[in-house]
């Protein structure tokens, strides 16, 4: 069924505007020009939004890429942040951030389109615009509405922004709603125009859309990296080197302050003196570490990295497992959980994929020792579905949390270790996990948001579905490999975001196209998504699809912005990368920088980087062989 199209003016009489709505029908998606003259007789300031009405609407889903998945949040996640719950109008459900209608402002989302399937087997649609007008900022929204009648679903595009019912802005404590006009004088006119996109009853029909509107809009958002591959390499492992690797003990810590100065002449007030045994800190990035140096030769860099693995890998938790954090005041402890003495799943996984290949590339027969230990002890812990638990307790063992998928980490480290035996519990979980990836809501991977869909959910998925596909060669491993690596790309920017003169992000001319949200908990930018460059390549090699090529290319082109190159560079020390780049107002004002480095942020530039060159080496040399044959 076609669904209705409407215009409304919102602040300002309806009578003193004109507007028109001319649909221009295309295949899939119809233009529609959107010309709106105001006829009053005095100026007045207005937003003008165009309302997309979806009729018999029962359990819709929602997507705006990047900021609302589904639900959005778990009833019972211990973040508070956006959710979708049907009837929700009350005042005290919107201060916990429960509404059953939602607007936000385009530079929350990833690409400036909101979608909808109104029913299980249902097709959908989606509504897209350009993030910007002339009348200003574009508010992308969506309602559940069931006044009278059957209920209907609602998706609008208002210019300029508007969000309602409250404003997020990180935390817990919802701000007032934003409510943006446009000055109209007398017989003034406004024209943009938006997109209807009409879907198919999967919901992944969204990654058609998305591509069309990469396609649309990232010609208009040039690629400007500050420096080369090699180059961005060489400051971040110096920049691990220099300012987060600490000797005594051997760890990498996990924030360090741009200002040294600050509180002691030396920063280390401000610095983090704690380091995760993966994600945030530890083996992936000393795994980085050692690909550089066995790469150019340096050893201080090795030797460094090797201290690290060594004091990860040097003490176990009493249930098997590697431990969470290690603080410099009280030494190895468990993840970033609310459960009592958990050990997350994404960050054991993650380090153990990552320490079995240190062990390859290093010949540290202990090393792989200590990763197999670990999958060991995971694999007589799967449940009888697949699943391999999120959260394990440090001394018992005992799963304390089943939920969301963090799991899948794990599978990425079982499908590469060669054992047949684990193998088979790899298979396992990716066939139990893989209903996650079809429901477009994988969820939970980072320890600091709980249940959250975020961007790095993608990265895990795609990592473990290559690795199956890498042991197996599966078609079917390989398909949930590209379904999630389109899952991860909803979150990465397909235009640029402005931003204000006088801000950071505008003085060095910040592009956004090729960063991630971090989640719809954390908007932020974000570059995370480095840590599978290796397998989006393989992905695209694989598939014989050159989108998944181009998508890691220029994300690592986007983070060779804001690599420092010099001492004083954007305030920072050289080879310092921050974690967090604000393009809305979330957390900090849009535009700013966080002013600490982050040793996971200089790790995935470097691994990214060195993901790049083996790329290359192979195809050149592949490309030699293939001429000397001629």
């Amino acid at each position: 069924m076609t669904p209705v199209i409407r215009a409304e003016v919102l602040d300002a009489d309806p009578a003193d505007f004109e507007i028109s709505l001319t649909p221009t029908p295309g295949p899939g998606q119809a233009t529609i020009a959107v010309r709106a003259v105001y006829r009053g007789a005095r100026a007045v300031d207005a937003a003008i939004r165009v309302v997309v009405e979806i009729a018999d609407a029962v359990d819709p889903w929602w997507l705006i890429p990047g900021l609302f998945y589904g639900e959005n949040r778990p009833a019972a996640n211990d973040r508070l942040y956006p959710r979708f719950e049907p009837g929700a109008r009350s005042a005290a459900a919107h201060a916990q951030f429960r509404s059953d209608q939602w607007h936000f402002r385009s530079d929350r989302a990833a690409a400036p389109v909101v979608f909808c399937w109104p029913g299980p087997g249902r097709g959908g649609w989606a509504l897209s615009a350009a993030p910007e007008t002339p009348a200003g900022l574009t508010g992308l929204g969506f309602a559940l509405r069931d006044e009278a009648g059957p209920s209907r679903a609602e998706l609008s595009v208002t210019i300029p922004a508007r969000e309602y019912p409250v404003t997020y802005y990180g935390d817990a404590t919802p701000l007032d709603p934003l409510i943006a006009t446009h000055r109209f004088e007398p017989g003034a006119t406004i024209e943009f125009t938006v997109l209807l996109h009409e879907l198919s009853a999967d919901r992944h029909d969204y990654a058609r859309v998305l591509r069309a509107l990469h396609e649309r809009l990232s010609v208009r958002a040039p690629l400007r990296p500050w420096t080369d591959v090699p180059t961005a390499a060489a400051l971040a492992a110096e920049g691990l080197l220099r300012w987060h690797y600490d000797p005594d003990p051997g760890v990498l810590l996990e924030t360090v302050g741009f200002d040294r100065e600050i509180t002691g002449h030396d920063g280390k007030p401000v610095d983090r003196q704690a380091m995760h045994v993966g994600w945030v800190s530890g083996i992936p990035w000393a795994y980085a570490m050692l690909r550089h140096a066995a790469r150019t030769g340096e050893a201080p860099l090795r030797d460094a990295a090797t201290r690290v693995i060594d004091f990860c890998t040097a003490e176990l938790s009493p249930s098997g497992t590697l431990w969470g954090v290690w603080y410099r005041s009280g030494g190895w402890t468990q993840s970033w959980t609310h459960h009592r003495r958990g050990l997350h799943s994404r960050t054991l996984g993650e380090a153990t994929q990552f320490l079995a290949r240190a062990a390859v590339l290093a010949g540290r027969r202990d090393w792989a020792a200590t990763a197999r230990a670990n999958l060991a002890v995971i694999a007589a812990r799967q449940r009888a579905d697949g699943n391999l638990g999120s959260i394990h307790h440090a001394e018992t063992g005992e799963v304390l949390s089943w939920e969301g998928t963090s799991g899948l980490a794990w599978v990425g480290a079982l499908a590469e270790d060669g054992d047949p035996a684990l193998l088979a519990v790899a298979e396992r979980a990716g066939a139990y996990y893989a209903r996650f990836v079809h429901e477009e809501y994988l969820h939970g991977a980072p320890e600091d948001v709980d249940l959250a869909v975020t961007s790095e959910d993608g990265y895990v998925a795609v990592m473990a579905y290559m690795a199956l596909y890498r042991a197996t060669r599966a078609a079917p491993w390989l398909e949930l490999a590209r379904r999630s690596a389109d899952f991860a790309l909803t979150f990465r920017y397909v235009y640029d975001v402005s931003f204000a003169p006088g801000t950071m992000l505008s003085a060095y001319d910040f592009g956004t196209r090729g960063a991630d949200q971090a989640s719809a908990s954390n908007q932020h930018l974000h570059a995370y998504g480095l840590v599978c460059t290796r397998e989006l390549l393989e992905l695209a090699d694989a598939s014989g699809d050159r989108h998944y090529r181009d998508r890691a290319e220029e994300t690592l082109a986007c983070f060779r912005q804001f690599v420092a190159r010099f001492d004083g560079d954007f305030n920072a020390y050289r080879g310092m990368v921050t974690e967090r780049y604000y393009q809305t107002e979330c957390f900090q004002p849009k535009g700013m920088l966080l002013t600490l480095s982050h040793a996971w942020s200089a790790g995935v530039l470097l691994l990214g980087c060195e993901d790049a060159i083996a790329d290359e080496t192979a195809g050149s040399a592949a490309a030699h062989a293939h001429a000397q044959r001629d």
